[in-house]
């Protein structure tokens, strides 16, 4: 039996200020957990310039690729040839805070805060990552089971909206 190819791929990019943590354990995710449906990517508005080391490990140990992650800027993504994104989610409170570039198309945004595990300092990093990990996946199942292509913009919108309040949410996430 043939395996089943995707109506349509969807492009998803996930926005933080330094794709360093949070938008990187997106793309990951995403693109694993999104079965050739979806091709995800992330970038920031002020990259590290590197991924934090322990977004690779606890990525790893979890069984998502890591291979060719890498931090860097939104503005590679405003370049003639870049992808068109459909969907694109702020997934800190400072990138949804920022005036971003005018994406090709019209992406449905949503703000998808999580607070950064590498704010949190010694023993109880690796566990702020997994943390991390564990409510961005979460975010992407609700995500995975929309069906985008029998429901209107309006209610993805509103759908979309509510999974950024699930559990793990930051502040301004809680709030959009």
């Amino acid at each position: 039996m043939e395996p089943t190819v995707p109506d349509q791929t969807y492009n998803v990019l996930f926005l933080c200020t330094g794709n360093s943590v949070r938008s990187i354990l997106g793309e990951a995710l995403m693109n694993k957990m999104g079965g050739g449906r979806f091709r995800a990517y992330s970038a920031g508005s002020q990259p590290k310039g590197e991924v934090h080391p322990m977004s690779l490990e606890v990525l790893d140990s979890f069984g998502y690729p890591t291979d060719g992650l890498r931090s860097k800027n939104w503005s590679e993504f405003t370049k003639p040839g870049a992808p068109e994104f459909d969907f694109i989610f702020t997934v800190c409170d400072n990138a949804a805070g920022e005036s971003c570039p005018v994406w090709p198309g019209k992406p449905l945004t949503a703000h998808w805060g999580v607070e950064d595990p590498a704010a949190v300092e010694g023993d109880g990093q690796r566990q702020a990552f997994v943390d991390a990990l564990s409510y961005l996946k979460r975010r992407i199942e609700l995500f995975l089971m929309l069906p985008l292509q029998s429901i209107d913009e309006m209610s993805v919108r509103s759908k979309l909206a509510a999974i950024g309040r699930e559990e793990g949410a930051s502040a301004k996430a809680k709030e959009s």
